[in-house]
């Protein structure tokens, strides 16, 4: 019965701040060239996942790492829905690049498109790279970071597994630091049947950025390689 009390706070919140970012979007669109306020109402919508479940919590570890007048590409592991969900209390305006199916979700699919995030078709992998490269430069041009799960999907056992090279070639494309993320406990905080882990622990860490000068001397190879190490052991360091 809780957790039916909980969706219905949610969604109602979501609404209003759904509304809210449509505004946003038609009163800001011509001077706010990377969707700043509407990622701020987004930050605060996501928010209500959380502020409602006050005992699920949310931590971020090495948010020293993040320099906010930065534009990134971001790497993430990918565990659940919940990832999407939970980074947006990073100081940063960032896209996602997510697969078209996740669009077709009510309210989170509009909320997506108004944020410019890139949408790809996984069934044709050269289109999706094409397209991650040319809308991820363009949106880096504008100051916006990029958010990319490297993995390409999500992962079933909770692991992190290869990565795939799109990221990369962007951030050494655009000339940017590549920004490692790990998250944790993503998956817990919706149990089966849709029922909320009222005392689940969300953890964010942020890894030490991959420079852009780094990322231009290296190879993408050797780069993929030592981001991926990284993020496998500050994973296994989050569950020790």
């Amino acid at each position: 019965m809780l957790s039916i009390i909980y969706y219905i706070v949610v969604t109602m919140a979501w609404l209003v701040l759904y509304l809210a970012s449509v505004v946003a979007l038609i009163v800001c669109y011509p001077f706010d060239k990377k969707r700043a306020v509407v990622h701020k109402l987004s930050a605060w919508l996501t928010a209500t996942v959380f502020v409602f479940a006050p005992l699920a919590r949310r931590k971020v570890i090495g948010m020293e790492n993040i320099d906010p007048s930065k534009a990134y590409v971001m790497v993430l592991n990918h565990q659940s829905m919940v990832d999407i969900l939970s980074i947006y209390n990073l100081p940063l305006v960032f896209k996602w690049v997510s697969k078209k199916e996740v669009y077709r979700i009510p309210l989170v699919g509009r909320l997506l498109l108004m944020h410019g995030d890139i949408v790809i078709n996984r069934a044709s992998a050269k289109e999706a790279m094409q397209l991650v490269h040319s809308k991820g430069m363009e949106w880096l041009k504008k100051g916006a970071s990029v958010a990319i799960f490297p993995e390409g999907t999500r992962s079933k056992d909770g692991e992190i597994h290869n990565f795939k090279a799109g990221a990369f070639i962007l951030a050494k494309d655009a000339g940017v630091p590549i920004l490692p993320i790990v998250l944790d406990g993503t998956s817990t905080l919706v149990r089966k049947g849709w029922m909320i882990n009222w005392r689940n622990v969300t953890t964010i860490k942020v890894l030490p950025p991959i420079s852009a000068e780094e990322v231009a001397e290296r190879s993408i190879k050797e780069v993929m390689a030592q981001v991926h190490t990284d993020m496998v052991d500050a994973l296994a360091e989050l569950r020790k």
